[in-house]
């Protein structure tokens, strides 16, 4: 079965049909740039969490090898102290 989309329709549709598929086309370049730099940004996280067990693990090294009493817990159960929450004060609202 074939579809006649455009038969016997006015230029004006023609028109907006090129509209669309224009619009779609720029829209999947928008994607693929978004989609590129998500990848960038997951293996920038994922070298930097490469970075930070490097650095715990060789913390607890350095600790066991200088005798100080080393917590024995696996690296996956280290939890660093957060830094506190700082509280802005709220915005005066102007009525």
């Amino acid at each position: 079965m074939r579809f006649y989309l455009f038969e016997g329709q006015t230029d004006a549709h023609i028109r907006k049909s090129r509209e669309y598929l224009e619009e779609a086309r720029v829209r999947r370049v928008e994607h693929q740039a978004a989609a590129e730099h998500h990848s960038a940004l997951a293996k920038m996280y994922e070298e930097r969490i490469a970075r930070i067990e490097a650095e715990i693990s060789e913390a607890f090294q350095l600790r066991s090898n200088s005798g100080e009493r080393c917590e024995e817990a696996g690296e996956d159960n280290v939890r660093l102290p957060s830094s506190p929450v700082m509280i802005y004060p709220s915005r005066v609202s102007h009525a």
